[in-house]
């Protein structure tokens, strides 16, 4: 195995590292391997192990997020190591070995790569990236269940933006980019449907919700939001003026300048305000 580099990894923020294990019988193949961790600061080695059950135990205990996992080892090989784990337990898995008669039955188990000895630090590289985004998916996976369960519970206990909450639609609890948002109806300019979501505009920026538009429709208060088409809603507040447009049809035209069109079937909606306002 080459261990000489002629450029230093990519260092990541070390405030994230990654836990890895390195499992082998030989003592010289994990050396190796650590070598090559060491010089990644987003990588902590956390432990070695000689053998699957070590390597099983070793797993349980530190619960790493990476595993460099040798395929033949005396007593019980890599897959018997796995076998050992529940699902969810296993981290991700680059394997390791001398032998490629394996590497069907290691992508069988979802392995992200198999090294074949003797490799390149190129090689090793490009799979430890390759075992790096996995684990952000990973990550990413569990944050936004995490989230999606918060956002259940909540709506599901009559919080904001949920039927039983006090006023109608007086906040909107949404998840966009793996955050979730409390928004109070006052700040929202105008809603449009995008497909089976629904795109909420504040202050400039835009949040995508999976909703339709009639469950939506049904949870604002009227007397604050508007709808001016089938797939538009607008904050009464928002609205500046009717701008005509051709053939008897007119624009509504926000405070920030932003043109919508007012369907046909909704000037009645339209009209009952302008009279309300009179």
């Amino acid at each position: 195995m080459k261990t000489n580099v002629s450029a230093p990894a990519r260092v990541d923020s070390p405030s994230a590292r990654i836990r890895a294990i390195i499992v082998d019988d030989e003592p010289a193949a994990r050396r190796g391997v650590r070598l090559l961790l060491e010089r990644d600061r987003s990588i902590e080695v956390v432990g070695e192990a000689a053998n699957g059950a070590e390597a099983a135990a070793l797993i349980l205990r530190e619960k790493p997020d990476l595993a460099f996992l040798d395929v033949q080892m005396p007593g019980s090989d890599g897959f018997e190591a796995l076998r050992q784990l529940a699902p969810a337990e296993a981290p991700t898995i680059v394997f390791v070995t001398a032998y490629d008669e394996y590497a069907l039955r290691a992508f069988e188990v979802h392995a992200v790569d198999y090294l074949l000895k003797p490799y390149d630090d190129a090689r090793f590289g490009a799979a430890l990236q390759r075992a790096k985004e996995e684990i952000r998916r990973r990550q990413t996976d569990t944050v936004n269940a995490r989230l999606t369960q918060l956002l259940d519970y909540l709506q599901a206990a009559g919080g904001a933006g949920s039927p039983g909450a006090e006023g109608p639609g007086d906040r909107i609890l949404l998840k966009s980019s793996g955050e979730i948002f409390f928004l109070k109806a006052e700040e929202i300019d105008w809603i449009e449907a995008e497909g089976d979501y629904m795109k909420f505009h504040v202050n400039g920026r835009a949040h995508l919700m999976r909703e339709t538009m009639a469950r939506l429709e049904a949870r604002l208060d009227p007397k604050r939001f508007i709808r001016i088409h089938r797939s538009t809603i607008v904050n009464i507040d928002r609205l500046r003026k009717l701008s005509p447009s051709f053939a008897g049809e007119y624009a509504v035209i926000l405070h920030d300048g932003t043109k919508l069109k007012l369907s046909r079937g909704y000037h009645e909606r339209i009209s009952s305000l302008l009279k309300q306002s009179l």
